[in-house]
Protein backbone atom coordinates (compact mmCIF):
# COMPACT_ATOMS: atom_id res chain seq x y z
CA UNK A 1 0.00 0.00 0.00
CA UNK A 2 1.44 3.56 -0.63
CA UNK A 3 0.76 4.37 2.65
CA UNK A 4 1.76 8.47 3.45
CA UNK A 5 2.99 10.14 6.69
CA UNK A 6 2.79 13.81 6.91
CA UNK A 7 4.57 15.46 9.88
CA UNK A 8 3.66 19.23 10.72
CA UNK A 9 0.12 21.03 10.79
CA UNK A 10 1.23 24.65 9.26
CA UNK A 11 0.21 26.35 6.11
CA UNK A 12 2.67 23.93 4.13
CA UNK A 13 1.13 20.89 5.32
CA UNK A 14 -2.40 21.80 4.98
CA UNK A 15 -1.81 22.62 1.06
CA UNK A 16 0.19 19.35 0.69
CA UNK A 17 -2.04 17.05 2.58
CA UNK A 18 -5.24 18.71 0.87
CA UNK A 19 -3.43 18.00 -2.41
CA UNK A 20 -2.32 14.45 -1.35
CA UNK A 21 -6.10 13.89 -0.58
CA UNK A 22 -7.11 15.05 -4.19
CA UNK A 23 -5.43 11.75 -5.31
CA UNK A 24 -6.63 8.32 -3.56
CA UNK A 25 -5.50 7.07 -6.94
CA UNK A 26 -1.53 7.50 -5.26
CA UNK A 27 -2.19 7.48 -2.02
CA UNK A 28 -4.06 4.84 -0.26
CA UNK A 29 -4.02 6.61 3.14
CA UNK A 30 -2.51 10.08 4.60
CA UNK A 31 -1.28 9.91 8.40
CA UNK A 32 -1.06 13.50 9.17
CA UNK A 33 0.94 13.76 12.99
CA UNK A 34 2.05 17.03 14.62
CA UNK A 35 2.89 18.23 18.22
CA UNK A 36 -0.67 19.95 17.99
CA UNK A 37 -2.77 17.35 17.22
CA UNK A 38 -6.18 19.70 16.68
CA UNK A 39 -4.50 21.39 13.98
CA UNK A 40 -3.87 18.14 12.34
CA UNK A 41 -7.80 17.34 13.13
CA UNK A 42 -8.59 20.47 11.40
CA UNK A 43 -6.98 19.79 8.31
CA UNK A 44 -8.37 16.01 8.34
CA UNK A 45 -11.84 17.48 8.60
CA UNK A 46 -11.41 19.93 5.75
CA UNK A 47 -10.29 17.07 3.81
CA UNK A 48 -12.74 14.79 4.78
CA UNK A 49 -15.59 17.67 3.75
CA UNK A 50 -13.82 18.71 0.69
CA UNK A 51 -12.80 15.73 -0.78
CA UNK A 52 -14.00 12.95 0.99
CA UNK A 53 -11.06 11.53 1.90
CA UNK A 54 -10.74 10.12 5.28
CA UNK A 55 -6.94 11.26 7.13
CA UNK A 56 -5.81 9.93 10.33
CA UNK A 57 -4.63 11.94 12.49
CA UNK A 58 -1.52 11.73 15.79
CA UNK A 59 0.10 13.19 17.79
CA UNK A 60 4.18 13.23 17.53
CA UNK A 61 6.92 15.20 18.76
CA UNK A 62 9.14 15.73 16.00
CA UNK A 63 12.41 16.77 18.21
CA UNK A 64 11.95 13.01 19.39
CA UNK A 65 13.66 10.48 17.37
CA UNK A 66 12.08 7.76 19.81
CA UNK A 67 8.63 9.06 19.36
CA UNK A 68 9.07 9.47 15.56
CA UNK A 69 10.24 5.89 15.18
CA UNK A 70 7.22 4.28 17.51
CA UNK A 71 4.75 6.73 15.07
CA UNK A 72 6.83 5.36 11.68
CA UNK A 73 6.34 1.46 12.93
CA UNK A 74 2.94 1.94 14.26
CA UNK A 75 1.88 3.27 10.88
CA UNK A 76 4.22 1.91 8.53
CA UNK A 77 4.23 4.40 5.83
CA UNK A 78 6.41 4.08 2.67
CA UNK A 79 6.86 7.68 2.10
CA UNK A 80 7.56 10.63 5.00
CA UNK A 81 7.21 13.76 4.03
CA UNK A 82 8.66 16.48 6.27
CA UNK A 83 6.37 19.62 6.25
CA UNK A 84 7.91 20.61 10.14
CA UNK A 85 10.21 22.89 10.94
CA UNK A 86 13.86 22.96 9.58
CA UNK A 87 15.42 22.12 12.80
CA UNK A 88 13.53 19.19 12.70
CA UNK A 89 15.32 17.44 9.51
CA UNK A 90 17.65 15.07 11.15
CA UNK A 91 15.50 13.98 13.76
CA UNK A 92 12.92 13.00 11.32
CA UNK A 93 15.67 11.77 8.59
CA UNK A 94 17.41 9.37 11.75
CA UNK A 95 13.88 7.70 12.63
CA UNK A 96 13.20 7.15 8.68
CA UNK A 97 16.85 5.68 8.97
CA UNK A 98 15.75 3.46 11.42
CA UNK A 99 12.53 2.41 10.24
CA UNK A 100 13.39 2.00 6.40
CA UNK A 101 11.50 4.49 5.34
CA UNK A 102 11.41 7.10 2.22
CA UNK A 103 11.98 10.62 3.55
CA UNK A 104 11.04 14.35 1.34
CA UNK A 105 11.33 17.67 2.88
CA UNK A 106 10.57 20.98 1.88
CA UNK A 107 13.99 23.04 3.69
CA UNK A 108 17.47 22.03 4.80
CA UNK A 109 18.79 21.79 7.72
CA UNK A 110 18.73 24.99 10.35
CA UNK A 111 20.58 24.83 13.92
CA UNK A 112 17.80 26.33 16.34
CA UNK A 113 21.15 28.29 17.63
CA UNK A 114 22.65 29.61 14.58
CA UNK A 115 20.68 31.45 11.63
CA UNK A 116 21.91 30.33 9.00
CA UNK A 117 21.14 27.41 5.99
CA UNK A 118 23.33 24.08 5.43
CA UNK A 119 22.76 20.95 3.57
CA UNK A 120 26.07 19.56 5.22
CA UNK A 121 24.78 17.77 8.37
CA UNK A 122 21.85 16.13 5.85
CA UNK A 123 24.36 15.50 2.71
CA UNK A 124 26.23 13.60 5.30
CA UNK A 125 23.85 11.26 5.79
CA UNK A 126 23.75 9.93 2.20
CA UNK A 127 26.05 6.66 2.60
CA UNK A 128 23.18 5.30 5.24
CA UNK A 129 20.24 6.18 3.07
CA UNK A 130 22.29 4.10 0.41
CA UNK A 131 23.18 1.32 2.40
CA UNK A 132 19.42 1.11 3.59
CA UNK A 133 18.05 1.43 0.00
CA UNK A 134 16.79 4.54 0.91
CA UNK A 135 15.82 7.84 -0.99
CA UNK A 136 15.81 10.99 0.86
CA UNK A 137 14.73 13.99 -1.38
CA UNK A 138 15.80 17.14 0.30
CA UNK A 139 14.45 20.89 -0.62
CA UNK A 140 11.42 19.87 -2.49
CA UNK A 141 8.92 22.72 -2.11
CA UNK A 142 9.06 25.89 -4.65
CA UNK A 143 12.36 27.77 -3.17
CA UNK A 144 13.92 25.42 -3.00
CA UNK A 145 12.31 22.61 -5.25
CA UNK A 146 10.70 24.25 -8.30
CA UNK A 147 13.52 26.68 -8.96
CA UNK A 148 15.95 23.51 -8.46
CA UNK A 149 13.72 21.63 -11.33
CA UNK A 150 13.28 24.17 -13.35
CA UNK A 151 17.17 24.90 -13.68
CA UNK A 152 17.20 21.06 -14.33
CA UNK A 153 14.69 21.54 -16.92
CA UNK A 154 16.58 24.49 -18.56
CA UNK A 155 20.13 22.86 -18.79
CA UNK A 156 18.40 19.83 -20.36
CA UNK A 157 16.67 21.55 -22.89
CA UNK A 158 17.71 25.26 -23.42
CA UNK A 159 21.26 25.38 -22.54
CA UNK A 160 24.73 23.46 -23.56
CA UNK A 161 26.05 25.80 -21.14
CA UNK A 162 24.46 28.07 -18.26
CA UNK A 163 26.99 31.01 -17.52
CA UNK A 164 24.22 33.22 -15.14
CA UNK A 165 21.67 31.97 -12.99
CA UNK A 166 18.91 34.36 -11.44
CA UNK A 167 16.10 33.06 -9.15
CA UNK A 168 13.55 35.86 -8.53
CA UNK A 169 10.62 35.27 -6.36
CA UNK A 170 8.11 38.40 -5.93
CA UNK A 171 4.82 37.98 -3.95
CA UNK A 172 2.87 40.89 -4.61
CA UNK A 173 0.14 39.99 -1.90
CA UNK A 174 -1.31 42.37 0.52
CA UNK A 175 -2.84 40.52 3.67
CA UNK A 176 -4.01 44.64 5.06
CA UNK A 177 -1.78 44.21 8.47
CA UNK A 178 1.38 46.43 8.97
CA UNK A 179 3.41 43.78 9.66
CA UNK A 180 3.25 39.86 9.24
CA UNK A 181 5.50 36.96 7.59
CA UNK A 182 3.61 34.50 4.57
CA UNK A 183 5.48 31.73 6.58
CA UNK A 184 6.82 30.59 9.72
CA UNK A 185 8.15 33.92 11.33
CA UNK A 186 11.02 32.45 13.11
CA UNK A 187 12.23 31.23 10.00
CA UNK A 188 11.44 34.21 7.75
CA UNK A 189 13.02 36.25 9.66
CA UNK A 190 16.15 34.36 10.46
CA UNK A 191 16.03 34.17 6.35
CA UNK A 192 16.08 38.07 5.66
CA UNK A 193 17.62 39.66 8.17
CA UNK A 194 20.87 37.53 7.71
CA UNK A 195 23.42 38.56 5.32
CA UNK A 196 23.23 38.12 1.71
CA UNK A 197 24.95 35.78 -0.36
CA UNK A 198 26.01 34.86 -3.80
CA UNK A 199 28.21 33.01 -5.91
CA UNK A 200 30.65 34.09 -8.55
CA UNK A 201 33.81 32.81 -10.27
CA UNK A 202 33.57 29.88 -7.79
CA UNK A 203 33.59 31.28 -4.41
CA UNK A 204 31.00 32.84 -2.56
CA UNK A 205 30.63 36.51 -1.50
CA UNK A 206 28.73 38.18 1.34
CA UNK A 207 27.13 41.71 1.50
CA UNK A 208 24.91 43.24 4.23
CA UNK A 209 21.60 42.59 4.96
CA UNK A 210 19.56 44.03 1.88
CA UNK A 211 21.80 45.94 0.87
CA UNK A 212 21.73 44.92 -2.78
CA UNK A 213 18.83 45.94 -4.79
CA UNK A 214 17.30 46.03 -8.05
CA UNK A 215 14.15 46.82 -9.85
CA UNK A 216 12.68 44.28 -12.47
CA UNK A 217 9.26 44.27 -14.59
CA UNK A 218 7.53 41.32 -13.52
CA UNK A 219 4.63 39.49 -15.22
CA UNK A 220 1.42 38.27 -15.03
CA UNK A 221 -0.16 42.14 -14.25
CA UNK A 222 2.63 42.58 -11.40
CA UNK A 223 4.77 44.99 -12.89
CA UNK A 224 8.01 46.47 -11.48
CA UNK A 225 9.32 45.99 -8.18
CA UNK A 226 12.43 46.81 -5.77
CA UNK A 227 13.71 43.05 -5.20
CA UNK A 228 16.78 42.55 -2.66
CA UNK A 229 19.69 40.12 -2.91
CA UNK A 230 19.66 37.66 -0.23
CA UNK A 231 21.35 34.14 0.52
CA UNK A 232 19.17 30.80 -0.51
CA UNK A 233 19.49 27.57 0.09
CA UNK A 234 18.74 26.30 -3.50
CA UNK A 235 22.20 27.77 -4.30
CA UNK A 236 24.10 25.38 -2.20
CA UNK A 237 23.04 22.73 -3.98
CA UNK A 238 22.49 24.42 -7.92
CA UNK A 239 26.08 25.47 -7.80
CA UNK A 240 27.52 21.95 -6.81
CA UNK A 241 25.64 20.32 -9.29
CA UNK A 242 26.11 23.01 -11.86
CA UNK A 243 29.78 23.94 -11.46
CA UNK A 244 29.78 25.60 -14.84
CA UNK A 245 27.52 28.48 -13.45
CA UNK A 246 29.80 31.41 -13.70
CA UNK A 247 27.01 33.42 -11.03
CA UNK A 248 24.20 32.63 -8.61
CA UNK A 249 22.09 34.71 -6.89
CA UNK A 250 18.85 35.12 -5.61
CA UNK A 251 16.21 38.15 -5.50
CA UNK A 252 13.15 38.75 -3.12
CA UNK A 253 10.58 41.74 -3.33
CA UNK A 254 9.57 43.45 0.02
CA UNK A 255 7.41 46.07 0.70
CA UNK A 256 8.22 49.20 2.49
CA UNK A 257 6.41 48.78 5.06
CA UNK A 258 7.95 45.21 6.03
CA UNK A 259 11.40 46.64 5.38
CA UNK A 260 10.12 49.39 8.18
CA UNK A 261 8.85 47.56 10.60
CA UNK A 262 11.99 44.82 10.17
CA UNK A 263 14.43 47.67 11.01
CA UNK A 264 12.57 48.82 13.95
CA UNK A 265 12.23 45.73 15.06
CA UNK A 266 15.99 44.55 14.83
CA UNK A 267 16.87 47.86 16.38
CA UNK A 268 15.27 47.28 19.55
CA UNK A 269 16.73 43.52 19.39
CA UNK A 270 13.38 41.38 18.77
CA UNK A 271 14.81 39.90 15.92
CA UNK A 272 17.65 38.25 17.83
CA UNK A 273 18.12 34.42 18.39
CA UNK A 274 20.68 35.15 21.86
CA UNK A 275 18.90 34.15 24.98
CA UNK A 276 17.94 37.14 27.36
CA UNK A 277 16.31 36.84 31.22
CA UNK A 278 13.36 38.48 31.56
CA UNK A 279 11.85 38.36 35.21
CA UNK A 280 14.15 35.36 36.20
CA UNK A 281 13.47 33.37 32.87
CA UNK A 282 15.14 32.90 29.83
CA UNK A 283 13.04 34.01 26.90
CA UNK A 284 14.37 34.09 22.81
CA UNK A 285 13.36 37.50 21.82
CA UNK A 286 12.70 36.57 18.08
CA UNK A 287 10.70 33.38 19.54
CA UNK A 288 8.47 36.03 21.48
CA UNK A 289 7.76 37.72 18.69
CA UNK A 290 6.81 34.95 16.58
CA UNK A 291 3.82 34.61 18.86
CA UNK A 292 3.09 38.06 18.79
CA UNK A 293 2.69 38.15 14.90
CA UNK A 294 -0.24 36.71 12.76
CA UNK A 295 -0.19 33.41 12.09
CA UNK A 296 0.64 32.88 8.56
CA UNK A 297 -1.82 29.77 8.14
CA UNK A 298 -4.52 32.51 9.16
CA UNK A 299 -3.55 34.93 5.89
CA UNK A 300 -5.34 32.95 2.78
CA UNK A 301 -8.88 34.84 3.48
CA UNK A 302 -7.52 38.22 3.52
CA UNK A 303 -4.67 37.98 1.34
CA UNK A 304 -5.15 39.06 -2.30
CA UNK A 305 -2.44 39.54 -5.39
CA UNK A 306 -0.09 37.18 -6.58
CA UNK A 307 2.93 35.61 -6.39
CA UNK A 308 5.55 35.19 -9.45
CA UNK A 309 8.44 32.81 -8.57
CA UNK A 310 11.18 31.64 -11.22
CA UNK A 311 14.72 31.93 -12.80
CA UNK A 312 16.82 33.62 -15.59
CA UNK A 313 19.60 32.06 -17.07
CA UNK A 314 22.15 33.43 -19.37
CA UNK A 315 23.94 30.98 -21.01
CA UNK A 316 25.13 29.49 -24.27
CA UNK A 317 22.96 27.28 -26.63
CA UNK A 318 24.91 25.52 -30.09
CA UNK A 319 27.90 28.43 -29.89
CA UNK A 320 24.94 31.65 -29.29
CA UNK A 321 24.12 33.65 -26.43
CA UNK A 322 20.80 32.73 -25.31
CA UNK A 323 18.48 34.22 -22.29
CA UNK A 324 15.48 32.25 -20.60
CA UNK A 325 12.79 33.23 -17.87
CA UNK A 326 10.80 30.45 -16.50
CA UNK A 327 8.27 31.34 -14.17
CA UNK A 328 4.95 30.66 -12.76
CA UNK A 329 2.08 32.99 -11.64
CA UNK A 330 0.12 32.25 -8.53
CA UNK A 331 -3.14 34.08 -7.19
CA UNK A 332 -3.94 34.13 -3.66
CA UNK A 333 -7.36 34.07 -3.67
CA UNK A 334 -7.38 31.18 -5.90
CA UNK A 335 -5.32 29.45 -4.17
CA UNK A 336 -7.60 29.70 -0.92
CA UNK A 337 -10.83 29.10 -3.15
CA UNK A 338 -9.47 25.41 -3.52
CA UNK A 339 -7.46 24.43 0.07
CA UNK A 340 -7.74 27.81 2.37
CA UNK A 341 -4.60 28.70 1.93
CA UNK A 342 -2.42 31.65 0.69
CA UNK A 343 -0.16 31.35 -2.14
CA UNK A 344 3.12 30.96 -0.27
CA UNK A 345 2.24 28.07 1.43
CA UNK A 346 0.31 26.92 -1.57
CA UNK A 347 3.76 26.84 -3.98
CA UNK A 348 5.72 24.85 -1.22
CA UNK A 349 3.02 22.42 -0.42
CA UNK A 350 2.17 21.89 -4.17
CA UNK A 351 5.45 20.96 -5.14
CA UNK A 352 5.91 18.46 -1.48
CA UNK A 353 2.82 16.79 -2.66
CA UNK A 354 3.82 15.99 -6.37
CA UNK A 355 7.19 14.87 -5.30
CA UNK A 356 5.73 12.51 -3.21
CA UNK A 357 4.32 11.17 -6.09
CA UNK A 358 6.94 10.52 -8.20
CA UNK A 359 9.05 8.95 -5.57
CA UNK A 360 5.53 6.80 -4.73
CA UNK A 361 5.30 5.72 -8.15
CA UNK A 362 9.08 5.30 -8.86
CA UNK A 363 9.68 8.13 -11.87
CA UNK A 364 12.00 9.61 -9.42
CA UNK A 365 14.13 6.75 -7.56
CA UNK A 366 17.32 6.90 -6.23
CA UNK A 367 19.72 5.47 -3.36
CA UNK A 368 20.88 8.06 -1.00
CA UNK A 369 20.28 12.11 -0.15
CA UNK A 370 19.49 14.03 -3.16
CA UNK A 371 18.78 17.48 -4.12
CA UNK A 372 15.56 17.34 -6.54
CA UNK A 373 18.02 18.79 -9.68
CA UNK A 374 19.81 15.28 -9.38
CA UNK A 375 16.29 13.50 -11.09
CA UNK A 376 15.16 14.22 -14.23
CA UNK A 377 12.96 17.23 -14.40
CA UNK A 378 10.54 16.26 -17.03
CA UNK A 379 7.99 14.14 -15.10
CA UNK A 380 7.81 17.01 -12.99
CA UNK A 381 7.62 19.78 -15.39
CA UNK A 382 5.12 17.17 -17.41
CA UNK A 383 2.77 17.25 -14.30
CA UNK A 384 3.06 20.16 -11.88
CA UNK A 385 0.54 22.60 -13.80
CA UNK A 386 -2.11 20.34 -13.57
CA UNK A 387 -1.40 19.61 -9.43
CA UNK A 388 -2.07 23.69 -9.63
CA UNK A 389 1.24 25.01 -10.69
CA UNK A 390 1.22 25.82 -14.30
CA UNK A 391 5.01 27.35 -15.99
CA UNK A 392 5.59 29.78 -18.58
CA UNK A 393 8.91 30.46 -20.70
CA UNK A 394 10.17 33.59 -22.53
CA UNK A 395 12.92 34.08 -24.50
CA UNK A 396 13.64 37.71 -23.98
CA UNK A 397 16.72 39.32 -25.96
CA UNK A 398 17.58 42.05 -23.40
CA UNK A 399 19.94 40.57 -20.83
CA UNK A 400 19.31 42.50 -17.81
CA UNK A 401 20.02 40.21 -15.49
CA UNK A 402 23.39 39.94 -16.84
CA UNK A 403 24.89 42.23 -14.78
Amino acid sequence: MNRLLIIGAGGVSRVATLKCAQHPEVFDEIILASRTKSKCDAIAADAKKWFSQTIQTAYVDADQVDELVALIKKVQPHLVVNVALPYQDLTIMEACLQTGVHYLDTANYEHPDEARFCYAPQWALHERFQKAGLTALLGCGFDPGVTNVYTAYARKHHFDRMDYVDIIDCNAGDHGYPFATNFNPEINIREVSAKGRYYEAGHWHETAPLSIKKVFDFPGEIGSKEMYLLYHEEMESLVKHYPEVQRMRFWMTFGQSYLTHLKVLENVGMTSIEPVLYEGQEIIPLQFLKHLLPDPASLGARTVGKTCIGIWVNGEKNGDEKNYYLYNICDHQACFQEVGAQAVSYTTGVPAALGAKLLTSGQWSGQGVFNVEQFDPDPFMNEIGSWGLPWQETFPQNFIMKD
